[in-house]
């Protein structure tokens, strides 16, 4: 009872595991819409320089029309070059300046002994002089306001009334120094040398630039400015049918959309939006079940790898969604193209186009200029795809990156030359953002191993790793088993040209090949081609106790290999390499030596299962025939040609093949490579050479 609670929940699962993949694409679809923003789309779409191809708009309300960010720059420069920069006037100054003047100038006067009759009527000179240049004003020249000229207009506020002056109407340190220099009059050098320095040193502006209150009043007159220039009249003919769209009526088709959209966040009904967005997402989900079902039933029954579609699927949208919200510059900073890297390193390449086209229709309708977009991206998307046919060095990832930058490039200066017609007018900054989305789409490859560890997917990339022959596995497989090692090279080299010729996936058939029998690690030594003296362990076993050995190595095989961590597409090679034909050897052994005996044939016979796709099926061929032709004692072609037929007919009669894809022309192209490749190996000469 125990047991039965412990498993219950793999029995729900089994039972209701055909609905849980339409229970996640609902909740898919839900997760999407929800997030995506909602307010009616603005129908029409166009283009600078593009004929208006749709019927007469006419103004369905009135509206301003906007002017363009250009033109707003213009205005923003022009108000700000009217806006003189603000001085205040400090008179308080001269207060302190007199004070500290009077007190330094009795010291000096009576550190140089000068005659005392004298000091008065040279101080109250100089006071009032100095007086006369503070009233008038001495100017903090600021370079920025200057621009290359010598006097510049300033707005100078003066106990809160301003008004403008030149600041050839005040003075500068130097000029009040100099004017003071040339009116002051004394009778005595000495005299006006001391009184000048104590001058020099007690002259400081009072007219000083008040950056934030001119910081102010320049963002009041930029806010202040219009965006707008003129309206467009409720019922008043935007543009006609055939018309070609210029820069004022492409204006006024922009303003039109801003405000129509603007109006629809208030009136239009966000519910039925909401309901819109769910039947559009929806339907393009449908769509990819029913294509799944119909071409990639493996992975419509498979809810982790239908999930991992999803997943990248609401990931994307999701951002899509982001970016609009944020108000990103631009949507081309969104790394489309990584859907289709992703798809076809992990399935396949129609798996990759389909899902692609069905992402970049989901997001048309959320982006400006759509059909501009989804020409953008489904270019991009194919040149990704076509060039990553089988990631086999990291640097195809890089090489991918350039060939999608550049078809982006070629598209972006041909829809700017089918625009604007000129080199001179393409805004090559707006480029930017494609380049970022390429060196976004970089990050397929760690996203790769992560859907890889979370998902149990197997790539390209891993069967790569694995297959390389210094993995620590097959060093031990070599070291332990050199004749299994061996038989696993030969086997893998005949089962990757035969699924090469026939159609398959050649780098999992050879994974599949060199792990086939790791399982002889256990016991090397009871398997014929480790052996390597005339005598057999098996002479002092019964024949069931043989048999049960060299079946064992399967069992042992998924043990180890699942240890190890391998991925299941690699571990079912195992399982079926034999299917679940007879030990045949140990089996009439027992039924010739002890014929009195009842024998039981599931001693002897592999538990299964019997292959089931191509790949596995191609391994059971290529191992059997390799393993066969080992014991020919004189090969030439007519004996490896009569082996090649013996075997595959006795699998097929045995119907180890009924469960796998293999077409009867499969098979004859798959006697054929082996013929060949046999007869290469074993050095044997083709009929019509022999008189060579």
């Amino acid at each position: 009872m125990a047991k039965i609670k412990k498993n219950s929940h793999k029995i729900l699962y089994r039972k209701y595991s055909s609905n849980i993949k339409y229970i996640m694409m609902v909740l898919t679809v839900l997760i999407i819409t929800f997030f995506l923003p909602k307010q009616p789309r603005f129908r029409y779409e166009f283009q600078k320089g593009k004929v208006w191809l749709n019927k007469d708009l006419v103004s369905p309300f009135s509206f301003a029309i906007l002017k363009t960010n250009p033109q707003v720059t213009t205005d923003k420069q022009d108000a700000l070059e009217n806006v003189l920069p603000i001085y205040r006037y400090s008179p308080e100054l001269y207060t302190a300046v007199e004070e500290a003047y009077s007190n330094e100038f009795d010291v000096k006067w009576r550190g140089n002994a000068f005659p005392e009759e004298e000091k008065t009527p040279n101080k109250i000179a100089s006071l009032k002089l100095l007086k006369s240049i503070y009233e008038k004003g001495i100017i903090a020249v600021n370079p920025k306001h200057q621009k290359g000229r010598k006097y510049y207009d300033i707005s100078l506020l003066n106990n809160n009334i301003s008004k403008t002056i030149s600041t050839q109407d005040v003075f500068t340190v130097q000029t009040a120094l100099d004017y003071f220099n040339t009116t002051f009059t004394s009778t005595k050098v000495k005299e006006k040398e001391v009184v000048m320095n104590l001058v020099e040193d007690h002259l400081q502006p009072n007219i000083v630039f008040d950056e934030k209150l001119t910081a102010i009043v320049q963002n009041n007159t930029i806010n202040s400015l219009s965006t707008t220039r003129g309206m467009v009249q409720k019922g008043e003919l935007i543009i006609a049918k055939n018309n070609v769209i210029d820069d004022e009526v492409y204006q006024k088709l922009q303003s039109f959309k801003e405000t129509y959209e603007a109006q629809t966040k208030t009136i239009g009904d966000s519910k039925l939006v909401y309901l819109g967005q769910i039947l559009l997402v929806g339907f393009i989900l449908s769509l990819l079940m029913v294509f799944l079902s119909m071409f990639r039933k493996d992975i419509f029954s498979d809810n982790r790898q239908l999930s991992l579609l999803l997943l990248i699927i609401t990931m994307l949208l999701l951002a899509l969604t982001w970016s609009i919200k944020l108000n990103l510059p631009s949507l081309y900073y969104i790394p489309f193209c990584i859907v289709p890297i992703i798809i076809r390193i992990l399935f396949d390449t129609r798996l990759a186009l389909y899902l692609h086209l069905l992402v970049i229709l989901i997001a048309g309708f959320f982006v400006p200029n759509s059909f501009e977009f989804v020409f953008y991206q489904v270019t991009a998307g194919m040149v990704a795809i076509y060039s990553i046919r089988n990631l086999i060095k990291r640097e195809q990832l890089l090489l991918s990156a350039l060939f999608i930058l550049t078809a982006y490039f070629i598209c972006f200066v041909g829809i700017a030359l089918l625009r604007d017609g000129s080199f001179q007018e393409i805004e090559w900054i707006n480029f930017v953002p494609f380049i970022i989305s390429v060196l976004l789409s970089l990050l397929a490859y760690p996203l790769i191993y992560a859907f890889e560890r979370v998902f149990g997917i197997t790539s390209d990339v891993a069967l790569i790793e694995l297959t390389n022959t210094n993995n620590k596995l097959l060093r031990e497989l070599a070291f332990k088993a050199p004749g299994t090692f061996q038989h696993s090279l030969q086997v893998a080299n005949l089962a990757e040209a035969a699924i090469f010729k026939i159609g398959g996936n050649s780098l999992l058939v050879r994974a599949g090949a060199l792990y086939h029998d790791i399982g002889k690690i256990e016991n090397p030594q009871y398997f014929i081609e480790n052996q390597n003296t005339t005598l057999s362990p098996h002479d002092k076993l019964p024949y069931e106790q043989s048999a049960q050995i060299i079946i064992k190595h399967v069992h042992k095989g998924i043990e180890i290999t699942r240890r190890h961590q391998l991925p299941e597409s690699v571990i079912d090679f195992i399982r079926t390499h034999h299917g679940n034909t007879r030990v045949d050897y140990f089996y009439q052994s027992f039924l010739k030596n002890s014929p009195e005996k009842f024998v039981d044939e599931n001693i002897f016979r592999y538990p299964g299962p019997i292959p089931f796709s191509k790949e596995t099926g191609v391994l059971m061929l290529a191992d059997s025939v390799e393993a066969a032709s080992r014991s020919i004692k004189n090969p030439n072609a007519q004996n490896i040609n009569d082996l090649v037929e013996r075997i595959i007919n006795y699998k097929l009669e045995q119907n180890q093949l009924d469960n796998c894809d293999l077409t009867l022309k499969d098979i004859e192209t798959i006697k054929l490579i082996f013929k060949t490749m046999l007869m290469s190996i074993y050095h044997v000469r083709i009929d019509y050479l022999q008189n060579v």
